[in-house]
């Protein structure tokens, strides 16, 4: 699997759902547009898995999903504002548990989506199974492999 091109076949198999985003943020166009919504909806649902992670009482990192999630469904959230809800969910990464916050905070930022499961997976005790777990939420929001624009 290349940053270039990846088959029907290494996408079915790919258990690294960071990876996928990472491949993902590269076609789905710039920040605000709507390419990204659907790139957007599958980081943050990859940042739901670091949530049990937050201390008890910190909201910042729910609030960025949910600002994020709300974009993506076409709320009337600005980019402005899912990174103000990022910026915050950064701050709680200092606060509390510093990957799981992080996780939250890249999948609202609008040029981080990518780093969602990554964090996600750094969050938790079985990295490998957090990954796989993206790669499958990728795969939901995602069936096919992303094609390079003018391919």
């Amino acid at each position: 699997m290349t940053d270039e091109v990846i088959t029907n076949e290494e996408w079915k198999r790919c258990k690294d759902g960071a990876l996928m985003l990472s491949l993902l943020e590269k076609v789905s166009g710039p920040p605000g547009s709507d390419g990204r919504r659907p790139l957007v909806l599958a980081a943050c649902e990859c940042a739901r898995l670091a949530l049990p992670h937050i201390q008890k009482g910190e909201s910042r990192p729910l609030f960025a999903i949910e600002t994020a999630e709300r974009w993506a469904h076409g709320g009337k959230v600005t980019l402005e504002q899912m990174q103000t809800a990022a910026d915050a969910a950064t701050h709680a990464a200092y606060d509390a548990s510093y990957n799981a916050a992080h996780a939250a905070a890249c999948a609202a930022a609008p040029n981080d989506t990518a780093y969602a499961a990554t964090y996600a997976a750094r969050a938790d005790d079985a990295p490998e199974r957090v990954l796989c777990e993206c790669a499958d939420i990728v795969r939901k929001h995602f069936p096919e492999p992303p094609v390079k624009a003018g391919k």
